[in-house]
């Protein structure tokens, strides 16, 4: 009886975590935690309903040995007309007291970083991100070689609430 009980709430938990605006989700591991400067991170997708708006996020599991405070991201976004969006972005990773913003228990963090807001995918065909990171210690003109501690990179797309 108390197994029944377990069951049937774990498929409740299960079936009540679901996102229902979520339309797509990728994650990419990155190569032993060392992200190598201009190594992209690469997501395709198509499919997507031309009459509705979307949010993007750029999700980031990170361990104890990402080192810094903020993580500088550059991103493209290419239509399927070969049309490109360039952007860098800078998101915040902890707290000034060095406490790891994110989700998630034990050394692993995780980030939901908006990367995208009420965007909209007129064209039909293939659409792709692709993901970089721009880091540098302060003061270096040159960028880190290898950044240490990130462990995947996501991408989700949902389909914006309508208000």
């Amino acid at each position: 009886m108390q197994n029944k009980f377990l069951f049937l709430l774990v498929v409740i938990l299960t079936l009540s975590s679901c996102n229902e605006l979520l339309v797509y989700s990728d994650y990419k591991p990155v190569k032993e935690a060392k992200w190598e400067m201009g190594q992209n991170v690469d997501f395709q997708f198509s499919e997507l309903d031309s009459t509705q708006t979307y949010n993007m996020f750029i999700n980031i599991r990170n361990d104890d040995n990402f080192a810094f405070s903020n993580l500088f991201l550059i991103t493209e976004l290419e239509y399927p007309s070969g049309n490109t969006v360039k952007d860098t972005l800078e998101y915040r990773m902890a707290e000034p007291n060095g406490e790891w913003l994110g989700k998630g228990m034990g050394s692993i963090k995780e980030n939901k970083l908006w990367f995208k807001e009420n965007i909209d995918f007129p064209d039909s065909g293939v659409y792709k991100v692709n993901i970089s990171h721009a880091m540098r210690k302060n003061g270096d003109v040159e960028g880190l070689h290898v950044l240490e501690g990130i462990t995947d990179v996501g991408l989700e797309i949902e389909k914006a609430p309508k208000l």
